[in-house]
């Protein structure tokens, strides 16, 4: 089963906790980029509103072909308790039939995302089969 491992970091941690994780798991990986990297004034306030709201914000293409993978790995920081923006626009254009597995990095360990996510990826046709919080 060929395995992709997609994250965003904003900072940087998550970007660490995911190339360790490809490497555990002999899976590619690639990065969701923001066409335009909010400062932090933005990515935290117009950002954090924006996730409570499960809007989304333009993102690079990726370069990496998405079907040719069984398994996505999602790695992505928690924003106010959700997905950031950029990850919300991945997430609306994932492929079909892929098996999802959704690694959610924040400081307390804790995110209230699962759902939302797992309407997303089901609504792309997609399933979500695994979901964690990780605490960073």
């Amino acid at each position: 089963m060929k395995t992709l491992l997609v994250f965003y970091s904003y900072t940087g941690n998550t970007e660490a906790l995911a190339k360790t994780l490809a490497a555990v798991e002999s899976a590619d990986a690639t990065e969701i980029k923001d066409v335009v990297r909010p400062g932090k004034l933005k990515a935290y306030f117009s950002g954090c509103f924006a996730a409570i709201r499960g809007k989304a914000w333009p993102i690079k293409y990726l370069d990496t072909d998405l079907l040719a993978y069984d398994r996505i790995i999602l790695m992505s920081p928690v924003w106010a308790g959700n997905p950031p923006p950029a990850v919300n626009t991945f997430l609306a254009r994932l492929p079909e039939g892929k098996s999802i597995f959704v690694k959610m990095v924040s400081g307390s360990g804790h995110s209230s995302c699962r759902e939302r996510i797992e309407i997303t990826v089901k609504a792309r046709g997609s399933s979500l089969d695994d979901f964690e919080d990780i605490k960073a």
